[in-house]
C-alpha cells in the first residue's frame, strides 16, 4: 500500500479503486493526533482501513512519535491491535 503523506492538507492519503481515502492529523510536540477518516460514499471495506492504519502505525514508529487517536474507529484499531499501544503517550488507556 502506497500512502502519501499531504503535509499541506495534514492527512495521510492512499487510493483504492481510484479514489482516495485520508487521515487528517494535527501534530503538538512528539504527538501525532490522528482527528478524521475520510472515504468515499458507501465506503465499507474495514479490512483496507485497518491496513492503512497499520502502515500509519509504522510511519509514527519511524518518525519516533507517540499516537492520540481522537476517533472511536481508531481507539478501536488499538484495542484490537495491542501491538501498536507502545504508540500511545503516557496516560492514554484505551
Amino acid at each position: 500500500m502506497e500512502i502519501k503523506d499531504n503535509t499541506f492538507s495534514r492527512q495521510f492519503e492512499t487510493i483504492l479503486d481510484g479514489k482516495m481515502i485520508s487521515l487528517e492529523y494535527s501534530f503538538q510536540e512528539k504527538k501525532i493526533f490522528l482527528t478524521k477518516i475520510h472515504t468515499p460514499d458507501q465506503f465499507d471495506n474495514e479490512e483496507f482501513i485497518n491496513n492503512f492504519l497499520k502502515n500509519i502505525m509504522e510511519i509514527a514508529y519511524e518518525r519516533k512519535l507517540k499516537v492520540v487517536p481522537i476517533l472511536p474507529k481508531i481507539a478501536t484499531f488499538f484495542r484490537k491491535n495491542s501491538i501498536y499501544k507502545d504508540l500511545l503517550p503516557p496516560g492514554i488507556k484505551l
